[in-house]
């Protein structure tokens, strides 16, 4: 999941601080997920980074094929 909150935040351009701004949430746990110190997160955590970044959750976790299948995304 780490990962994916990474490459989907480098393709909109974003920094962690811009992201933290924006979701409301702190730029350490961001850190955190995308470096995969941290594995864990809240519900509430989820639904905000993938509100800032305008995607779902779902995606977060998964990747998009293009017959819009989707797989598990590395974490």
């Amino acid at each position: 999941m780490g990962y994916r909150i990474r490459e989907l935040r480098e393709n909109k351009g974003m920094t962690q601080v811009e992201l933290s701004e924006k979701s409301n949430v702190s730029r350490t746990i961001i850190s955190n997920l995308e470096n995969g110190v941290s594995h864990v997160t809240t519900t509430k955590t989820l639904y905000r980074l993938a509100n800032a970044l305008n995607v779902s959750v779902e995606e977060l976790f998964c990747l998009k094929t293009e017959n819009n299948a989707t797989t598990p995304s590395q974490t």
